[in-house]
């Protein structure tokens, strides 16, 4: 994916930020579990917070695919 090799400086602050968005994604997790479960929900609030889960996923995803080496074909 990367034109150049990554730098260990630069895997540390994916790897970094990687886990900062996997935290924040299972913290998504408990509090649409909390929603759900704890009526009046507030449908607008759940709806916002799974879209912001879904964006942290796809971002997750494209991090983790950036510490994965080139492989030749």
């Amino acid at each position: 994916m990367a034109l150049h090799p990554l730098c260990a400086e630069e895997i540390e602050q994916i790897r970094s930020q990687l886990q900062e968005l996997q935290l924040e994604h299972r913290d998504l997790d408990q509090v649409i579990e909390h929603l759900q479960t704890h009526p009046p929900c507030d449908e607008l609030l759940l709806r916002r917070i799974k879209k912001r889960k879904l964006a942290l996923k796809d971002r997750i995803r494209l991090l983790e695919e950036m510490l994965i080496p080139d492989i030749p074909a």
